[in-house]
C-alpha cells in the first residue's frame, strides 16, 4: 500500500480551487417585433455583431445584417416565418463553415449542413467573412493553372491566385470551361470547390453526377444553394466557398473556387436590401454591392513563401443579359477581376466552342502564367485569331479580296477549326504544343477545312504512341528546347506526309 503526504495532498487541491474560474456564459436575448419575407425585425439585442447568428423560436436561425438603434434586423437562413413576440436569442457565434479535408467529394451547403446523405464529422471551421490576405503577405503570380482548354491556356492565361472572369449570355459555355478547368486538375495536387448559387437543385445534382463520373468529385467540394434556398443563403454561399478553399490556401496547398454565378448572388443581396429598407442606386442595387464582391473576390491571392506558398484561384462567372458587359454587375466584377473570358452567342450557334471573343478578353496576368513551352508555340496566335475574325466579317459578303488576303482568311478558318474542342475533352501541354506547333509549320494549309479535326485527333494519337517519350518530357518539364522542338517537327512533318483524309 502506498504511503500518501496527506498534507501535499490539501495543498494542492487548495491550490486547484484558489485557483478556479468558473466560467460563465452569458446569453443576450431580444424580443422579435416583426416578420415578413424573410426578414426579422427583433427589439435589444444591444451587443449583437454584425453577421451574428441569431436563434429564434423552433429552431430557426437567422443572420443579423442591419444594426441600429433600436433593435437589429435580420434575415432567416430556412423557409417559414418567426411569430412576433417571440424570444430571439443572440448566440454570439459569427456565420462560420466547417473546413479541412473531410469536405472532399462532399455536397454541402452554406452553413455546412450535408447534402449528399452522408454523415459529416469535422473539427476545424473558419468564419465565412474573413479579412484578404495584405499586399506584402502575397507573392506575384507566375505559375500557371492549365485549364486544358487550348483557347485558353493559348491565349487567355490563367495564372495560381488570379481572379479570372467568365463572362457571357446564358447557355454559351460558362460553367463547361469552369468545369473542363476542375477536370482537369486531377494530377496537379490543386484543390477544387464549387459554389452554385440559385441554381435548380436538378442542375447541381447533374453537375456532381458529372464529377463524380469524371473522377473529379474526389479532389472537390461543392457548396451549394439552390433556388429554393432563401435568399440569406444564397448570399452566404460564395462567402462559405472562398472560407473552405481559404483552408487549403493558408495551409500551402494550391486551391480553385468556382462561384458560378454572382449575378443571382447580387439579386439575392438586392432582395435582402430592399427589404431591410436601405436606399436603392443604379438598377435597385444597394450602394455597396460592388463591396459585396470585392471583398470576396480579394480574398483570392498567391501567398509569399514566408506564408506557406499556397494560393487561391477565383473564377467567378456573371450572366449578361442580350451581351450587354457595360451593365452594372458585369462592369463592376470586370474592374476587380485580373482580367475576362468573353464568350459570345454569335460564335456559340455558329458552332465555334468554346465561343471565346479573343477581342473582349484578356488575361491581366499575361504570359506570367505561361509555361516555356507554351511560350514559344503560342507567339502571335491570339494577333492572327483577332485578324481573322475582323477580315472574315468583309469575306462573308462574297468581296474580291487578293492573294494575302485569301491566305490569311484560308489559314484562319484552319486555325478557328483547330482551337474547338468538344465539351470536358481536356488537352495535356503536350497536346497544346504539338498541335500549335502543327499550325505553325502550315502543315494544315493541305487539310480541307472540314478534316482539320480528324487531322488533329489523329495527330494526337500518333504522337502518343509512335514518340511517347518526347510528349511525356514536354508534359513532365514544361520545357520545348531546341533538340525537342526540331523532334515533334521531324514527327508532324511525317505524320502529315503519310495522312489522308
Amino acid at each position: 500500500m502506498l504511503d500518501f503526504d496527506q498534507s501535499s495532498i490539501g495543498a494542492f487541491l487548495k491550490n486547484k480551487f484558489a485557483g478556479f474560474q468558473p466560467q460563465m456564459v452569458s446569453f443576450e436575448y431580444g424580443t422579435v417585433d416583426s416578420c415578413a419575407d424573410g426578414i426579422v425585425h427583433v427589439s435589444g439585442l444591444s451587443r449583437a455583431k454584425y453577421g451574428e447568428l441569431l436563434e429564434f423560436a423552433g429552431d430557426m436561425y437567422g443572420i443579423a445584417l442591419d444594426m441600429s438603434l433600436d433593435g437589429v434586423s435580420a434575415a432567416l437562413l430556412s423557409g417559414g416565418s418567426v411569430r412576433p413576440g417571440s424570444v430571439a436569442r443572440g448566440t454570439g457565434r459569427v456565420a462560420d463553415i466547417c473546413v479541412g479535408r473531410e469536405l472532399l467529394g462532399r455536397v454541402i451547403d452554406p452553413i455546412g449542413r450535408p447534402l449528399d446523405g452522408l454523415p459529416l464529422e469535422t473539427r476545424a471551421f473558419r468564419p465565412v467573412e474573413a479579412a484578404a490576405p495584405a499586399i506584402m503577405d502575397r507573392s506575384p503570380v507566375d505559375t500557371p493553372l492549365e485549364t486544358g482548354i487550348l483557347a485558353v491556356d493559348s491565349m487567355i492565361p490563367i495564372g495560381r491566385g488570379q481572379r479570372e472572369l467568365i463572362i457571357g449570355d446564358r447557355q454559351t459555355g460558362k460553367t463547361s470551361i469552369a468545369l473542363s478547368a476542375m477536370m482537369n486538375q486531377k494530377t496537379s495536387g490543386v484543390i477544387c470547390v464549387y459554389c452554385a448559387i440559385g441554381q435548380k437543385a436538378s442542375s447541381v445534382a447533374s453537375l456532381v453526377h458529372s464529377l463524380q463520373e469524371s473522377g473529379t468529385m474526389d479532389h472537390t467540394v461543392v457548396v451549394a444553394s439552390t433556388a429554393a434556398d432563401s435568399a440569406a443563403m444564397q448570399y452566404l454561399a460564395p462567402y462559405a466557398a472562398c472560407a473552405v478553399a481559404e483552408f487549403f490556401m493558408y495551409n500551402g496547398q494550391d486551391a480553385l473556387v468556382v462561384y458560378d454565378d454572382l449575378s443571382k448572388h447580387a439579386v439575392a443581396y438586392r432582395a435582402m436590401s430592399l427589404l431591410l429598407r436601405r436606399p436603392s442606386g443604379r438598377e435597385a442595387y444597394p450602394g455597396d454591392v460592388f463591396y459585396l464582391h470585392s471583398r470576396l473576390l480579394e480574398r483570392a491571392a498567391r501567398l509569399s513563401p514566408e506564408k506557406g506558398g499556397g494560393s487561391m484561384t477565383a473564377l467567378p462567372i456573371i450572366e449578361t443579359m442580350a451581351g450587354d458587359i457595360s451593365a452594372y454587375i458585369p462592369t463592376n466584377v470586370i474592374s476587380i477581376t485580373d482580367g475576362q473570358i468573353y464568350l459570345e452567342s454569335e460564335l456559340f450557334h455558329a458552332g465555334v466552342r468554346p465561343a471565346v471573343n479573343v477581342g473582349l478578353s484578356v488575361s491581366r496576368v499575361g504570359r506570367a502564367a505561361q509555361y516555356d513551352a507554351m511560350k514559344k508555340v503560342s507567339g502571335s496566335l491570339r494577333l492572327e485569331v483577332a485578324q481573322y475574325r475582323d477580315m472574315a466579317v468583309f469575306a462573308q459578303f462574297g468581296a474580291d479580296v487578293d492573294a494575302a488576303t485569301k491566305k490569311l482568311l484560308d489559314r484562319g478558318e484552319r486555325m478557328t477549326e483547330l482551337l474547338k474542342q468538344p465539351r470536358e475533352e481536356i488537352q495535356t501541354l503536350a497536346d497544346q504544343t504539338a498541335l500549335l506547333t502543327a499550325f505553325q509549320m502550315d502543315v494544315l494549309a493541305a487539310v480541307p477545312v472540314k478534316s482539320v479535326s480528324a487531322f488533329e485527333a489523329g495527330l494526337l494519337q500518333f504522337l502518343r504512341k509512335e514518340h511517347g517519350e518526347l510528349m511525356a518530357t514536354i508534359d513532365t518539364t514544361h520545357k520545348l528546347d531546341d533538340d525537342s522542338a526540331e523532334d515533334l517537327r521531324k514527327a508532324i512533318r511525317a505524320f502529315a506526309e503519310g495522312w489522308e483524309a
